[in-house]
């Protein structure tokens, strides 16, 4: 893989590195509170439905609904300028109404978005050690093999 300088990387923290290993397994998991049972992403101490702070980490489908998106055109960051244009996409994911997580949407043309578009979760090995969520619509997985 090549790394463009400046690329962007996420630094894990003690709280959110079991998002991050299960990136880099190709699984995405997230905190389920053990209070209300609700998923919540982004990695919080404490649940912002309920405040309980006990919690664990659960993988989930990684399938969700395009909720909104916007489509960057333009950038004057040397690593995004060769990606443009692209898609930043609010998912929202099946498990549960109201649990959403932004990333870029993949394997489609910036006109071809809509409103909840079904889509899935794929990773982008973008280092060694860290891997990406994406997402991609659930159409095409369905053309490829392997």
């Amino acid at each position: 893989m090549e790394m463009l300088p400046g690329q962007p990387l996420p630094v894990p923290t003690v709280l959110t590195q079991p998002f991050w290993d299960g990136c880099r397994e190709h699984r995405l998991s997230l905190q389920r509170c053990l209070g209300c049972r609700r998923f919540r992403f982004y990695p919080t101490a404490a649940c912002p439905h309920c405040a309980s702070p006990d919690s664990r980490w659960e993988e989930v489908s990684g399938q969700g609904t395009v909720y909104s998106w916007i489509v960057a055109r333009k950038t004057y960051d040397p690593y995004w300028r060769n990606r443009v244009p692209y898609v930043c996409a609010i998912v929202e994911l099946r498990e549960q109404e109201g649990l959403f997580m932004p990333g870029l949407l993949v394997d489609v043309d910036s006109s071809e978005v809509r409103a909840e578009m079904p889509v899935e979760v794929v990773f982008e090995d973008v280092s060694e050690t860290v891997s990406l969520p994406r997402w991609r619509p659930r159409e095409a997985a369905a053309g490829r093999s392997g």
